[in-house]
């Protein structure tokens, strides 16, 4: 259903069964993919790429103008994959020469007033909680949460099925599997609960916890805790993503735990 009260630009690319409510705004340089909803008083802007059976909820901007004074209006997009939600007043930019895209994968979840900002990658099943802000070139992996108000530093890496606490302050980044928060961030265990509900096994997340304990709760440095797992753990796909990780960084990563650590 496309209302006679929207306003869509005869360029725009639109699927099968694409329902536009009215007051939306949906400018030429536009595909929508078929069975997304677009509601009321949002806008879908130039360089927007939006998958099938998506829903952009009333006041949401997809592929607004990156707020970076070094955008100098060249050729970007935002690309958002199938099946993902993105709730009312959220705002995702579209990317600058730095990447030349933004991009939101499949099944997420962004909430309202979240925002995305330019050349950010945001995996699959993701979850942005109301109020998140995303600042330029963050990379988020698959089935990450961020809790509501979070706030992610430019160039930050989360991996994947990480859990950043509400209110955090993400300046390092967050390897894969863990529990992120408090004010300076810090390791708070692993997401054993968020691992459960994914099908890992026991023996997976035992595995991946001892990774942790070397990393994070034997009082090593980096370097060392790296040189220690290298040296005195099994070899897994665990071990060689978590060392790639690590090693990687570039904004280093979260504190050590300060306090007592409560494990699920």
């Amino acid at each position: 259903m496309i209302s006679e009260l929207a306003y869509i630009d005869p360029k725009a690319v639109l699927g099968e069964n694409v329902t536009v409510k009215p007051f939306a705004y949906v400018e030429g340089d536009v595909i929508i993919g078929e069975g997304t909803i677009i509601d009321s008083g949002a806008k879908i802007l130039d360089g927007s790429r939006i998958g099938k059976c998506c829903h952009v909820h009333a006041g949401a901007v997809v592929s607004g103008t990156p707020q970076d004074l070094k955008f100098d209006g060249e050729y970007t997009t935002c690309i958002i994959g199938d099946n993902t939600t993105i709730r009312e007043c959220a705002t995702i930019n579209k990317g600058t020469k730095a990447k030349g895209k933004t991009v939101v994968g499949d099944d997420c979840l962004i909430m309202a007033y979240a925002h995305v900002a330019h050349d950010c990658i945001v995996g699959n099943r993701v979850i942005l909680v109301n109020n998140v802000s995303v600042a330029g070139e963050v990379e988020i992996g698959d089935w990450a949460i961020l809790g509501g108000h979070a706030a992610v530093h430019q160039f930050v890496k989360i991996g994947k099925h990480a859990m950043v606490a509400g209110g955090t302050l993400v300046g390092k980044d967050v390897p894969p599997y863990v529990k992120a928060g408090q004010n300076p961030i810090q390791y708070l265990g692993l997401n054993s609960v968020g691992l459960r509900r994914r099908g890992f096994d026991l023996e997976h997340i035992s595995q991946i916890h001892d990774l942790y304990r070397e990393l994070f709760q034997n009082g090593l440095n980096t370097k060392n805790a790296c040189e220690k797992i290298t040296e005195n753990i099994c070899d897994s796909e665990y071990k060689t993503e978590i060392l790639d990780f690590v090693t990687s960084s570039s904004r280093g990563l979260i504190k050590s735990y300060s306090g007592r650590v409560v494990e699920d």
